[in-house]
């Protein structure tokens, strides 16, 4: 099974995001405009659909991806990053020059 993690960086950021924004959710953009960023929305903000798969929380968020996209990384553990950079269009990190991406390391099955 899939999981997620933050590194101190990423937690830095959402604890800042929070602060400014109230609770947030993440959401593994499957690709388009933003490429494959997480995005981090306020939580009354963004709609999960039922085809959306909680693979759990970082920094106390609820975090999500698509069900097409879980199974094909569902053995894959999915930790949260900072680096420099604009952060997506409409992700609550744009305009902070630090985005989230996201790294990845196969689970041992």
């Amino acid at each position: 099974m899939s999981t997620v993690t933050a590194t101190e960086g990423a937690l830095k950021l959402i604890a800042e995001i929070v602060a400014d924004h109230g609770p947030v959710l993440f959401h593994q953009s499957g690709g388009c405009c933003d490429g494959s960023s997480p995005m981090c929305y306020p939580q009354d903000d963004f709609k999960v659909s039922d085809r959306d798969v909680k693979i759990g929380e970082i920094g106390g968020m609820p975090f999500y991806i698509s069900a097409s996209q879980y199974e094909t990384w569902k053995h894959t553990d999915l930790i949260i990053d900072v680096v420099d950079g604009r952060g997506g269009m409409f992700s609550l990190d744009n305009g902070r020059e630090k985005r989230f991406l996201t790294r990845s390391e196969i689970c041992s099955i």
